[in-house]
């Protein structure tokens, strides 16, 4: 994640830093479509921020958002805003009495975790309190990266509201060394992709590999 300071047109400082979203399998796919569309050109353009989509034939892909903080902030709102109308829609004919969160996935360095957690959990503790999202941080690192995941779960104001304290963190403890940034690895030939329930498997031959996905809960 980088960060850059300049001047605003009001005399302001303005922040510009980079953040980076993970999606699996089903969830990327309304994703791609929008970004595809009028939608996301109106997105960039009322947000302020670049949103672009790591292309591959990864069963994950990388969400990059990069502007000044309060275009980062609009362009989140904005895409939780987006899976709760997905999440609304095919909630429709269900017997199921409410939704279920919307959930993000940053990947975030993990030499700014420690910052993110605080010390005893204090940090990431508050954030929950502060915000009303759940945030969980991976225990491991992502596969040859030196980033973990940050899962943040909510309604879209919690999630907007608790990545404005991941923002603060990371001008605050800015990441130290160089990060290895995480890239999602293409399906092997000769497999298929299997997509189920957000979650991606790789089939060679008849063997099945699930996704790990290990999470600290604070």
């Amino acid at each position: 994640m980088s960060e850059r300071e300049e001047m605003a047109s009001d005399g302001s400082l303005n922040v510009t830093l980079t953040l980076r979203l993970l999606m699996h399998g089903k969830m990327f796919i309304p994703f791609i479509c929008f970004q595809k569309g009028e939608t996301v050109k109106k997105m960039r353009e009322e947000s302020g921020a670049r949103i672009n989509i790591s292309e591959g034939s990864s069963p994950e892909r990388i969400v990059t958002i990069t502007g000044p903080t309060e275009g980062i902030f609009r362009a989140f709102s904005m895409i939780a805003h987006k899976f709760e109308e997905d999440i609304t829609a095919a909630m429709t004919n269900s017997n199921v009495t409410s939704n279920p969160p919307v959930t993000l996935r940053l990947v975030f360095p993990g030499s700014q975790c420690g910052s993110l957690i605080g010390k005893g959990g204090s940090k990431i503790k508050e954030i929950r309190e502060t915000t009303g999202a759940q945030v969980q941080v991976a225990g491991d690192m992502l596969p040859d990266s030196t980033e973990r995941a940050v899962t943040i779960s909510g309604t879209p104001q919690a999630i907007t509201q608790c990545v404005r304290h991941i923002c603060s963190i990371m001008l605050e403890s800015p990441p130290k060394g160089a990060t290895i940034p995480y890239r999602p690895k293409a399906i092997p030939a000769g497999a298929h992709a299997v997509l189920a329930q957000q979650q991606a498997f790789a089939l060679p031959g008849q063997y099945a590999f699930a996704h790990q996905d290990v999470s600290v809960f604070l």
